[in-house]
C-alpha cells in the first residue's frame, strides 16, 4: 500500500526481456535501505524487489503488468517515479493506493493556469464511472485531484514543485501515463452489484 507521495525519481540502468518478462535495474535512492521481497511502487505499479546491490535494485514484471501499464515501454536510461511502501507509522498525504494499474491513459493536452499546469488525460470509457469531480486519482503513482470528470477523460492541475519532481513534468501531449482509480470506489461498486 502507497499515499501516492512520490519520494524520489530514479533512472533505469538496464532492462532484459525473457520468458515474456521484463526484468529492470533502477539506481537506488541515496539513503534507501532495500530487502528483496519487499514492494516499492515504480511509476504506480506494485513492484517486488527482487535483489538488492550497494546502488541498485532489481525488480520483474510479467506479462499481466506490462500488458496494463507502460512499463512495456520502459528504456534503460528512463526516470521513474518511487515511493516504497507505507508502514503503520507513516502519515497518508495522499490517497490510498494500490499499485494496480486500472488502464493506461494518454495525455491529450497540457496549458499553464497561473502558476498551475493543467494536464487533460483521454481514458477508456470503462473508467470514466470510477473518475469524480474532486474525487482521487494515482497517475503514474503521484496522487492527484481531479479538476473537471470529462465525457471521454478528465483534468488536473500540477505545480511546479510536482512537476519538478516527479516524471511528469517531463510529458506532454501524447505521452502514455498509468491510471490507478480510487480503490474504495471500485469496492462500493463491487458491493452494490
Amino acid at each position: 500500500m502507497f499515499s501516492g507521495i512520490v519520494e524520489t525519481t530514479s533512472s533505469v540502468l538496464a532492462v532484459e526481456d525473457f520468458s515474456g518478462r521484463r526484468s529492470a535495474v533502477i539506481r537506488k535512492p541515496r539513503g534507501w535501505q532495500l530487502r528483496e521481497g519487499e514492494s516499492v511502487c515504480v511509476e504506480g505499479v506494485c513492484s517486488t524487489v527482487q535483489t538488492v546491490k550497494p546502488a541498485a535494485f532489481q525488480v520483474i514484471y510479467m506479462p499481466e503488468t506490462l500488458r496494463r501499464s507502460t512499463l512495456a515501454d520502459l528504456r534503460c536510461g528512463n526516470f521513474v517515479n518511487l515511493e516504497r511502501s507505507l508502514t503503520l507509522q507513516s502519515l497518508i498525504g495522499g490517497h490510498l493506493v494500490q499499485g494496480h494499474v486500472d488502464t493506461v491513459a494518454r495525455v491529450v493536452k497540457t496549458r499553464k493556469d497561473g502558476a498551475a499546469m493543467m494536464y487533460e488525460f483521454a481514458v477508456p470509457r470503462r473508467i470514466l464511472r470510477y473518475i469524480v469531480e474532486k474525487g482521487s486519482v494515482a497517475i503514474d503513482g503521484i496522487s492527484l485531484t481531479v479538476a473537471r470528470a470529462l465525457q471521454d477523460g478528465f483534468t488536473v492541475f500540477l505545480l511546479e514543485y510536482t512537476l519538478s519532481h516527479t516524471t511528469l513534468g517531463e510529458k506532454g501531449r501524447g505521452s502514455r501515463v498509468n491510471i490507478e482509480v480510487d480503490m474504495i470506489a471500485k469496492y462500493v461498486e463491487k458491493l452494490l452489484v
